[in-house]
């Protein structure tokens, strides 16, 4: 049974840092795309990120690039989001993904989230 462990969420003022990690198991991820997402208070989920496994390609929305990188640990299973220059804005549930292919649009394995506040 695939299983995605988020942490590393937790409250901090703008214009900080965080770092998200996300640890899989149950499975081989090596062939998979893994993305984060985040959803705030009303609104819906959103895309985040995303990184290819087996050669590390990347995307991110617009509004992160340059603040946020993403980034994967073969060794340890886990992906990271290292958040920088953090806005209110930001503040949300941040959910880690998997899904079997790059081009694929559905998920296909979700985490249970980590909360991210992000203070004026």
């Amino acid at each position: 049974q695939a299983q995605l462990v988020e942490s590393g969420g937790g409250l901090v003022q703008a214009g900080g840092s965080l770092r998200l990690s996300c640890a899989a198991s149950g499975r081989t991820f090596s062939t998979y795309t893994m993305g984060w997402f985040r959803q705030a208070p009303g609104k819906e989920r959103e895309f985040v990120a995303a990184i290819r496994w087996s050669d590390a390609n990347t995307e991110y929305v617009d509004s992160v690039k340059g603040r946020f990188a993403i980034s994967r640990d073969i060794a340890k299973d886990t992906v990271y989001l290292q958040m920088n220059s953090l806005k209110p804005e930001d503040t949300a549930v941040y959910y880690c993904a998997a899904k079997s292919t790059w081009y694929k649009q559905q998920y296909d394995y979700w985490g249970q989230g980590t909360q991210v506040t992000v203070s004026s």
